[in-house]
């Protein structure tokens, strides 16, 4: 059985406007495109407290910051590799 993983990405304003937006739809395309969708959980959460280092992403309770889109798709392969 697998385990789930479970990501929040921050929808707060700072991160939000610093283009979490574009990552939220990347990582949607990403565990589609994978067939990841059934087996990691990906909410908006709120503020997670790291704005100045921001866009934020939070990873089974570990906070990734200043995720932006050239980064997502290597950290997503890293902590998504035991589905693949």
């Amino acid at each position: 059985m697998s385990r789930e993983t479970e990501m929040h990405i921050c929808l707060g304003s700072s991160c939000f406007s610093r283009g979490n937006k574009d990552v939220v739809i990347f990582i949607r395309d990403y565990l589609k495109k994978n067939h990841l969708e059934d087996k990691v959980i990906f909410k908006g959460g709120r503020c997670m407290g790291h704005c100045s280092n921001g866009p934020n992403l939070m990873i089974n309770e570990v906070i990734k910051e200043g995720v932006t889109i050239s980064k997502i798709e290597a950290i997503l392969d890293q902590e998504l590799v035991k589905f693949k």
